[in-house]
C-alpha cells in the first residue's frame, strides 16, 4: 500500500526546527501539490529552488533523516520546472516514499489552514514548540491534528463478492462500500451501517483485516470482510454510489494496485477464497 516505503521510515514525531534554503518544502493550491517529475521521479522543490522564506516554514516529519517542512504561503518567482499537478497523481507516483510524503503533508496542510482562529473565542492560535499541537493564547484552548476514522469493507457471498463505483467523484475505478465512523458507534457497527444504507443487505461475521492513513480524505481507513446474512438483492443508494454489484471473486485476482487498502483486499478476497477449496 502507499504508506508501505521501506526500508525507508516515516518519522512523524514532532521537532521544533527550523527550515533551511535546501530543505524540501511541501507547497499546495487547490487541491494540487507543486512538484517536479524527471525521468518518471517525483521532486519537491527546496525553499531556494522557489525562493521561499525558510523562517516561515513549518515543520512536517522525515523521511529517514531527510526534513520535510510545510510552506503555507503564496509562492512567487517560482521556476518553470515545478508545476501544481493534481493529488491523485501521487497515488502511482515515484518514489515511492516521496509521494506518501506528498499525501501526508496534504493531510497536514488542511489541518494548519483550518485551525487558523480559535473555536471558542476567536483569537489567532498558536504553534506549540514541545509536540504537534496548536493552543490559543486566550482561553488555552489545545487543537490536535484531526483523524477521522472509516471502514472499508468486503462483503461477500459463496462465490461472489460485491464491488461498487462512487457517484458525482473523479474516481471511477471500482471499488469496496466506504463510510466515515459516526459519533458513538463502533467500526463494526459502521460496517453493519455503511453496507445497509448503500446496498440494502444485513451483514454478519464481520472481521477486522487491517488499517491504512489515508492522507487524501483525513482519514484512518480500517478493512474489514464480512458475509451477506439473508437476501442478497441490492437496493442501492444512488446518491452514495452509481454501481453497486456483485461479481464473481475470480475477477479480483488482478485488482491489487499497491496503493490502496480497498484494492488489496479485493485481492485477499480473492486469496482467502481459493485457499478455502484448497
Amino acid at each position: 500500500m502507499i504508506q508501505d516505503i521501506k526500508p525507508k521510515k516515516f518519522r512523524n514525531e514532532y521537532q521544533h526546527v527550523k527550515a533551511g534554503k535546501s530543505d524540501f518544502c511541501l507547497v499546495y493550491r487547490g487541491g494540487k501539490v507543486l512538484i517536479k517529475v524527471t525521468e518518471g521521479q517525483i521532486f519537491y522543490p527546496t525553499f531556494e529552488e522557489i525562493h521561499a522564506d525558510p523562517d516561515k516554514g513549518i515543520y512536517a516529519f522525515r523521511i529517514d533523516q531527510t526534513k520535510i517542512f510545510l510552506y503555507p504561503e503564496e509562492i512567487t518567482g517560482c521556476t518553470d520546472d515545478y508545476t501544481y499537478y493534481p493529488m491523485n497523481f501521487l497515488r502511482q507516483a515515484r518514489p515511492k516514499d516521496m509521494a506518501y510524503a506528498g499525501v501526508v503533508g496534504c493531510h497536514l496542510d488542511t489541518w494548519y489552514r483550518d485551525n487558523v482562529f480559535c473555536g471558542r473565542c476567536t483569537a489567532r492560535l498558536e504553534h506549540d514548540t514541545k509536540e504537534r499541537m496548536l493552543y490559543c493564547p486566550e482561553c488555552g484552548n489545545r487543537i490536535y491534528p484531526k483523524i477521522c476514522p472509516a471502514v472499508i469493507v468486503c462483503v461477500t457471498h459463496k462465490d461472489k463478492a460485491l464491488i461498487t463505483k462512487y457517484a458525482g467523484r473523479a474516481y471511477t475505478r471500482y471499488a469496496l462500500i466506504a463510510g466515515f465512523t459516526e459519533i458513538g458507534e463502533t467500526a463494526e457497527e459502521t460496517v453493519a451501517r455503511e453496507v445497509m444504507e448503500e446496498v440494502g443487505i444485513k451483514v454478519k461475521n464481520i472481521e477486522y483485516y487491517k488499517s491504512q492513513p489515508w492522507g487524501f480524505s483525513g482519514g484512518l481507513l480500517m478493512g474489514f470482510f464480512c458475509e451477506a446474512d439473508g437476501d442478497t438483492a441490492l437496493t442501492i443508494d444512488t446518491h452514495e454510489l452509481s454501481v453497486g454489484k456483485w461479481v464473481d471473486i475470480e475477477t479480483l485476482k488482478d485488482m491489487d494496485d499497491g496503493v490502496s487498502l480497498t484494492r488489496e483486499m479485493m485481492r485477499v478476497a480473492y486469496e482467502r477464497r481459493n485457499a478455502g477449496r484448497a
